[in-house]
């Protein structure tokens, strides 16, 4: 069985992985960035990237294509306690857009993802209008924080997602649901890639680098260069026997004393992406893809869970289509 999707603010493609894994088949992929689609025709030559701004992508055309999914992590600056939290006030709040392409589509299922910020109480009324314009649309919501490390990824990094299913979708969900999977240390993630130039202090740094990783950060065009955050970041990395100040082009070498900084494949594999996914050869550009990604094992989890829900949810397609005729006029 072929599970359709369509996935706006794709970024470098984590989410999109994920999804891929899980089973979903991407009818389109929605990205402003070109040096991020790039990235994923580069990775993925055959999925059906689209560059441009999601505001002037037209859902309609998808309406009668059954698709099951429609997902993204619109973006998270609006919410981040790194920012200056503007929320619905933030030029980059992409939100509505969801919405509207939740009326447009009527997919069976929609999966919104942002940063842990966007359930502080600063947005209450935002959140409430956000989950109430999904139920206005006929879909039942789940919301909840989500923490990376649980499923696999070497990394607090904790996310909020939203889940709606379309009423006439009979299928259940719930987080609780989600296959776990416990995380590695560190250390034992980059055992290989740290000690690839044969440094002859890997085995203590892995020792040493014996937790999982400090959120991962990915930063702004505006950001000045690649590094793993801010200075309290940086303290948390440099128990785990890391350099945090910078990134480095290549793993250390066999003579090397100090604390190692990190590649950014090393990075990369911090997130959950594969060893082979490429992401350009400039480390600043690099890193910020990276760190904006939604780790593709998180993602896997919640696909498979939502595919059982397509497998067994009986659908109601009379009422559907009477939904349909109501919000197309």
């Amino acid at each position: 069985m072929v599970y359709n999707s369509i996935e706006i603010c794709t970024g470098a493609g984590g989410e999109a992985l994920g999804l891929e894994k899980a089973g979903f088949h991407h009818i389109a992929l929605i990205e402003y960035e070109k040096e991020y689609c790039r990235c994923l025709i580069k990775n993925r030559p055959d999925w059906n990237v689209i560059n441009c701004d999601v505001r002037n992508f037209n859902g309609l055309s998808y309406r009668n294509l059954n698709i099951d999914l429609l997902a993204g992590g619109v973006p998270c600056p609006p919410f981040s306690i790194a920012g200056k939290q503007l929320g619905q006030n933030d030029e980059r709040d992409l939100f509505p857009e969801m919405i509207r392409l939740t009326n447009e589509i009527r997919p069976k299922i929609v999966m919104i993802e942002n940063v842990k910020g966007f359930l502080s109480p600063r947005f209450d009324s935002y959140r409430t209008s956000i989950l109430y314009s999904l139920m206005r649309l006929r879909y039942r919501t789940h919301i909840s924080l989500i923490n990376a490390s649980d499923y696999g990824v070497p990394q607090l990094r904790p996310r909020t997602v939203i889940i709606a299913i379309r009423n006439d979708i009979k299928g259940s969900f719930s987080f609780d649901n989600l296959k776990k999977e416990k995380a590695l240390t560190v250390g034992e993630t980059l055992e290989d890639l740290m000690s690839e130039n044969g440094w002859q202090y890997s085995d203590d740094w892995k020792a040493k680098a014996d937790d999982i990783a400090p959120t991962i950060v990915g930063g702004s065009k505006k950001h000045g260069g690649p590094d793993l955050g801010p200075t309290r970041a940086r303290l948390q990395w440099a128990k785990l026997g890391v350099d945090g100040s910078g990134v480095a082009d290549e793993a250390p070498q066999k003579d090397f004393v100090g604390m190692p900084r990190l590649t950014p494949r090393m990075i990369a594999k911090l997130q959950g992406f594969p060893d082979e996914w490429y992401f350009g050869t400039k480390k600043t550009s690099a890193c910020r893809m990276i760190g904006n990604a939604f780790p593709p094992p998180v993602a896997k989890a919640i696909g498979k869970e939502l595919i059982k829900i397509i497998d067994n949810g009986s659908i109601d397609t009379y009422g559907e289509k009477k939904i349909s005729q109501a919000f197309a006029r």
